[in-house]
């Protein structure tokens, strides 16, 4: 890349993150909680490392509501993630670039690195698909690294679908956004492949029970049990404390 497409690319990520800013900055945030304190804007959440995941249509809603909260994020060495990467340097993202299919084996290295000092977060269905289904890197690194998995489930009240292979969802203006955070998910060592197989399949349908919860609760409006409201960037304090029924990720018990 020359300097003019470094500069061309450096202005677009600076336009798209404004836009990014100004228009997910209408949106009411609400979560719901296993555990608060799993939350990367939680301000005693930094002692231990995590690893975040959630589907790839729902990567603005992380980018803009969890910016400057010491997390690396594992985005694909493909052209139209380009702009993504400078919006997410400027948000205080840590990148790394990388694929199962361009890179893996060096990205996963540098993701394993970027533990040392950050939170990690995956979209486990990019970069190409197919949609919501798992690729079991996440899983694999969450093994290797010994660190507890964190399930994102993310919705926004009946949102604009983009035509590509994620339905990329983007949000009316002034429309509700919800997220369902399960509780950490410690994953064995030493894997073997069935194993890595199963666990896989089982988070697979744990992130999609959380998905499809967090949106139907967006476009209801409806209250949520311990429901809070949530801000940008990390926070000094919660003010509530939150318990949820362990119903919706019974799937997920993997010890």
């Amino acid at each position: 890349m020359n300097y003019f497409q470094s500069l061309l690319l450096r202005g677009g990520g600076l336009m798209m993150s404004t836009v990014v800013h100004h228009w997910m900055g209408t949106l009411d945030y609400k979560a719901a909680y296993y555990d608060q304190s799993v939350d990367p804007a939680y301000p005693e959440g930094n002692r231990r490392k995590r690893l975040y995941i959630f589907w790839h249509e729902y990567i603005l809603f992380m980018l803009f509501l969890r910016r400057r909260c010491h997390l690396a994020m594992l985005l694909s060495r493909h052209r139209d993630a380009d702009v993504l990467e400078q919006i997410a340097s400027i948000f205080g993202f840590e990148t790394v670039r990388g694929s199962s299919s361009r890179g893996g084996v060096a990205a996963i290295r540098e993701m394993m690195q970027k533990a040392k000092d950050y939170h990690l977060t995956i979209t486990p269905d990019g970069p190409r698909g197919p949609r919501r289904k798992l690729a079991p890197g996440a899983i694999f690194l969450a093994s290797k690294l010994q660190i507890p998995l964190v399930l994102l489930g993310l919705g926004y009240d009946r949102p604009f679908r983009v035509p590509t292979w994620d339905k990329f969802a983007v949000p009316r203006l002034f429309s509700r956004a919800r997220a369902i955070v399960s509780p950490e998910i410690f994953v064995p060592p030493k894997l073997t492949s069935e194993m890595l197989q199963q666990i896989s399949a089982s988070i697979e349908t744990a992130m999609n029970q959380l998905c499809d919860c967090a949106e139907n609760w967006a476009a209801s409006g409806d209250l949520f049990l311990g429901e809070s409201q949530m801000t940008s960037g990390p926070l000094n304090d919660f003010n509530n404390t939150i318990t949820l029924k362990q119903a919706v990720i019974k799937n997920i018990s993997l010890n």
